[in-house]
């Protein structure tokens, strides 16, 4: 079976011979000492010969961790273990195989922030030499080999990647049609071929009744039911984002496997014992203190058109009854077409508008002629007042990035019981924000849940600092998979699954 991620990439033989090359070159003036520098890494001992089996027997086994063994110039490596060839030449390559296939199952076959511009991580790296001297020193080879990927849930990644491979060619696929929304209770033709579908996507479908073309309550429940695994509004329709997600295909899946496992790759190994972890792609968040959960909460999340960037950056505290400013951006293209029809619009919300920026005069949106402003060059500075309407809510969570997004409250809680949250402009809007800043403080400073109620009741801006920064994770994990491997998927709703498996697939 072929393992690699996708079709039509090139192995990059020409591109990784000129690396081995160059790798060699460097490296003789990089000071690696023992074993390479002897030049007996991978031929000319028992030893040596040990470590090259077993660096073949990864390179072999790349597909298990989402990578391809092209991309490692395998064919190449295997020529050059044959005996009688060239030990020099085998050194070189096999020394650059090495380096590019642990650096890429340890921290990432691609740069994540190359990958989409609402990427910006830290991304760790690998130290070519230091792997290479790793690799020299290491009694066990084999086992210093397995060490290089990430530990917690990757394992399980790496199961449902296989799982969802041995189902290739194997599992049916019946792909729904397009039409009006399927509604409970409508008779259509395309109600057979639902059942057919959930049956093959492992669902217990309940048999047809007299009419097979009614869409009953029975069939109804399976559906829902496949709405909230998949992150969906649960109503039972069927209408265009339940019509892709039921017609996603197993490589469509498998592919978000190996982007999952990419993601994983880029984070660090440890995320440390206290940090808060959001993840976009199930609208989920945690808090982790001293290694435990300690708090999990629902999260709404940007839509396709604003998504949510993946980011880490710290959180030092939070304030109370925050103004909104509202961005450019969004006062060009959603208050100003309001404005034009009525000057007044925002006033009954608590808006303000000031004469610019940098000048807190506000202004009589009547004044204003706002046919002749232009969308894109919104003058204005929009503020929204604290209070229940306000856009943040009552607490507000800032931290650096260099997208203006944060965390904070909301006034639309009812958006919390949709099963696809995707509503914000980027920013993450957390269900309960003050029982989190409550397991955050866990009494210290004398902080007290209760005081900052009387703070918000009272219309009082206050800010708060926590004992100590918290470090912020914001991914965007499609899949999660438990300890047999058994995955659960949400729809990649941003499409970054797609172009994470697409940069993989460079040279």
């Amino acid at each position: 079976m072929d393992e690699s991620v996708g079709s039509g990439y090139t192995s990059g033989v020409i591109r990784f011979n000129f690396f081995a090359a160059f790798l060699a070159f460097a490296l003789s003036f990089s000071g690696v000492s023992s074993s390479y520098a002897s030049g007996v890494l991978w031929t000319g001992s028992g030893a040596a010969t040990a470590r090259a089996e077993a660096l073949l027997k990864a390179l072999r086994a790349a597909g298990d961790h989402g990578l391809d063994p092209k991309w490692y110039g395998i064919g190449d490596v295997e020529k050059a273990l044959v005996p009688g060839a060239d030990p020099a030449a085998a050194e070189a390559l096999l020394s650059a195989a090495f380096v590019a296939y642990a650096s890429d199952v340890s921290t990432g076959r691609v740069r994540a922030n190359r990958v989409d511009k609402e990427i910006d991580i830290i991304q760790r790296t690998a130290d070519k030499a230091a792997l290479l001297q790793a690799a020299a020193d290491a009694p066990d080879f084999a086992a210093y080999l397995a060490s290089l990927p990430p530990k917690g849930d990757y394992p399980a990644l790496q199961k449902a990647l296989a799982l969802w491979r041995e189902k290739r060619g194997k599992v049916a696929y019946t792909p729904m049609v397009d039409g009006t929304a399927l509604k409970p209770n409508m008779v259509d033709s395309r109600v057979p071929t639902l059942r057919k579908r959930l049956a093959e996507l492992d669902f217990t479908v309940p048999p047809a009744g007299a009419v097979a073309d009614l869409y009953d309550e029975p069939l109804v429940a399976v559906v829902k039911a496949y709405q909230e695994m998949k992150g969906l509004t649960v109503d039972g329709v069927i209408g265009a984002k339940t019509v892709r997600s039921l017609n996603t295909t197993i490589d469509d899946r498998i592919d978000q496997i190996v982007a999952n496992l990419e993601r994983r790759r880029w984070l660090p190994e440890d995320l440390g014992s206290r940090f808060v972890y959001v993840n976009t792609g199930d609208y989920s968040m945690m808090f982790v203190n001293e290694g435990k959960v300690a708090f999990q909460s629902q999260v709404i999340v940007g839509t396709p058109k604003d998504p949510t960037p993946e980011i880490q950056s710290t959180m030092r505290g939070f304030q109370t009854n925050p103004y909104w400013t509202v961005p450019p951006s969004i006062a060009g293209e959603e208050y100003l077409p309001m404005l034009r029809r009525d000057p007044n619009a925002l006033s009954g919300s608590g808006f303000k508008i000031f004469a610019s920026w940098s000048n807190d005069e506000e202004i009589d949106p009547n004044t204003i002629d706002w046919s002749s402003i232009h969308p894109k060059a919104f003058p204005y500075r929009i503020r929204q007042d604290s209070g229940a309407s306000n856009a943040l809510g009552y607490i507000f969570f800032p931290f650096n990035n260099k997208y203006g997004i944060y965390m904070h409250d909301t006034a639309s809680r009812w958006l919390f019981t949709e099963g696809s949250r995707n509503f914000s402009h980027g920013c993450i809007r957390l269900q309960n924000p003050l029982d989190f800043v409550d397991k955050v403080f866990s009494g210290k400073n004398g902080f007290s849940k209760e005081r900052v109620q009387q703070v918000i009741a009272a219309g009082q801006q206050a800010h708060y600092t926590f004992p100590e920064p918290i470090t912020l994770y914001v991914t965007y994990r499609t899949v999660s998979a438990n300890a047999d491997g058994v995955p659960t998927f949400r729809d990649d709703v941003y499409g970054r699954d797609k172009r994470v498996v697409r940069a993989m697939a460079k040279p």
